[in-house]
């Protein structure tokens, strides 16, 4: 279908491509002292998003290299749809660029399975070298945020949309919500969906991918 052909999608991943928050999950599991009071910092504002992630891998240490990667690779679940959402984008000439708050060391072996390419995978990476993970960022925000995003999604928007491209933003929490006021359609749950309805975003709810793709198949040719 060419009425798809500058549709252009920015797809969250922990908690949107994954069941849950994949961070959230290791976090749980390995349960290092204090990282609670910094996730409730950072959803309460009081720390920035690169701040509150850098510090809660910072409390395990690069001993347990192996233990964590396995688990967080073991412990994910896909939402149903997702691989006929990527064959749809593909059928359609639809260009679909994950853009990830997760870390490199789960978010590629996850999606190593499905035919995305590596450079469409926007992600934080890993520094295992010293005694304690160390969170990189190698898409950190540009001159127009000073949010201190750490993976910074306004940004990536603003570097690959086009004045003829519809952007659409898929995603479930605060990390989405930056560049789901940017957005010509919002697909949303959880979250997200209730900040679309309190800031009257353009949004559609989901709870699969198989409604992700009824969604962009009723989306009119006058609208691309």
């Amino acid at each position: 279908m060419d009425s798809f052909k500058k549709m252009v999608i920015f797809c969250d991943f922990d908690g949107t491509v994954t069941i849950n928050d994949n961070i959230i999950n290791i976090m749980k599991y390995f349960n290092p002292p204090g990282w609670e009071t910094i996730k409730n910092d950072t959803l309460a504002g009081k720390m920035s998003v690169r701040e509150g992630v850098g510090h809660m891998f910072l409390l395990l240490p690069t001993a347990y290299r192996e233990e964590i990667v396995h688990y967080a690779i073991k412990q994910a679940k896909i939402r149903a749809g997702f691989d006929k959402f990527i064959q749809f984008c593909q059928d359609h000439n639809i260009r679909l660029l994950i853009t990830s708050g997760g870390i490199d060391f789960f978010v590629y072996p996850i999606l190593s399975q499905y035919h995305i390419p590596q450079n469409d995978i926007f992600c934080n990476s890993s520094d295992f070298s010293g005694k304690q993970i160390k969170i990189l960022w190698p898409f950190s925000c540009d001159t127009q945020c000073s949010n201190d995003c750490g993976m910074c999604k306004p940004s990536i928007l603003r570097s690959l949309s086009t004045n003829d491209s519809m952007n659409i933003v898929i995603g479930d929490s605060i990390t989405d919500l930056a560049i789901a006021k940017m957005a010509d359609l919002v697909i949303a749950r959880d979250f997200l969906l209730q900040k679309c309805k309190e800031h009257s975003l353009p949004y559609k709810e989901f709870n699969s991918f198989f409604d992700v793709i009824n969604i962009l198949n009723q989306i009119p040719i006058s609208e691309v």
